[in-house]
């Protein structure tokens, strides 16, 4: 049998909160698999059971039915013993840090080293070797209570790398930050998944850090992996209502007294960023059309995202706005129904 290139597999995985009447199932046949240095991202709606999913790969929820493979150990079959050290391998960072209050940062860092038995020495080495990895060595003797948001979650990183892990699930890291400090925290996460080679799982409700971060992405919905694939895949031809929600927030046509007779929705998946289409079809055809909304992002150099457009009541100039559109790479369009 070959061996696989995936650091987690997730196969059937279903966990149930309470029992009989007063039951919820939190998650249903869960089934992932997440490969060795990958970025991948898990994202649904408030409910949706990303965060139980997430607890679930370390086991700090064991689930009802189903398996969680990580590094190539059943984490279901383990012993609490065996349990304790395959979590060496799969740390976490939290929303709201987590951090041990009444110690410095320093001594933060250093306690999962000393509880694994690290001499102190070298535990204090190693702890000022990953403070200066996250920017912080400065703050060494600083009190979790002296730091920012962001400079807390910065300590939280370099705890969490204090065991040389090979997965880091980073649970809503970055929803407790501002957007600046957002950014800086995921630059941070992706160097250090560059430099260490560290498998990063990011459970968020943002679709904006998955697009920032992420090269893989599962949608949750109603505890069901809904649509998985690249991030670009999705972004292009979301498939399903709950990725269309993420993809298109809002995606409601607004209310807005528009002199068109047809509304139709454009994609754009993946062509060269910023291609005035608007522009062209001006120039190109006569034809002006109504921008009724747009929600376009640029990654990597290419054009994600969708506008929706009203073009012109005469039902030949729509016609010729239409079929130019359709003619355009990496471009799709969908009518879309519109009430006034």
């Amino acid at each position: 049998m070959p061996v696989s290139d995936s650091i987690i597999q997730v196969r059937d995985l279903t966990k149930t909160f309470g029992q009989g009447d007063a039951s919820v199932r939190a998650l249903r046949h869960i089934n992932l698999d997440i490969k060795q240095g990958e970025i991948y991202g898990i994202i649904g709606l408030s409910g949706a059971g990303k965060s139980t999913l997430v607890r679930c790969l370390n086991l700090l929820e064991r689930p009802t039915s189903g398996s969680v493979v990580v590094d190539g150990k059943e984490m279901t079959a383990l012993s609490e013993k065996e349990l304790r050290l395959a979590r060496r391998s799969i740390t976490m960072i939290f929303q709201s840090f987590n951090l041990l209050m009444q110690r410095t940062c320093l001594h933060n860092v250093c306690f999962p080293m000393v509880i694994s038995g690290v001499k102190k020495d070298a535990a204090k080495k190693r702890a000022m070797e990953l403070l200066d990895m996250v920017g912080l060595a400065e703050k060494a003797n600083a009190y979790p209570a002296q730091l920012s948001g962001g400079q807390k979650q910065r300590v939280a990183i370099a705890r969490a790398l204090a065991t040389d892990p090979k997965v880091l699930l980073c649970d809503e890291a970055t929803s407790a930050l501002d957007p600046t400090t957002t950014n800086s925290i995921l630059s941070l996460l992706k160097d250090l998944n560059q430099t260490l080679g560290v498998t990063v799982v990011v459970i968020t409700h943002q679709m904006s850090v998955i697009e920032e971060i992420c090269s893989k992405v599962a949608i949750l919905d109603n505890g069901q992996v809904v649509e998985e694939g690249l991030v670009t895949d999705i972004f292009a031809h979301p498939t399903t209502d709950a990725a269309r929600r993420l993809v298109y927030p809002g995606g409601d046509i607004p209310e807005l007294l528009v002199d068109s007779s047809k509304v139709i929705r454009v994609a754009f998946n993946g062509g060269t960023a910023y291609h005035p289409l608007i522009a062209s079809l001006a120039i190109d055809c006569g034809v002006k059309v109504n921008i009724l909304g747009a929600d376009t992002r640029n990654i990597d150099g290419k054009a994600f995202g969708t506008m929706l457009l009203g073009l012109p009541e005469d039902e030949n100039e729509a016609a010729k706005a239409l079929s130019y559109i359709r003619a355009q790479h990496n471009i799709t369009v969908e009518e879309v129904e519109y009430h006034v």
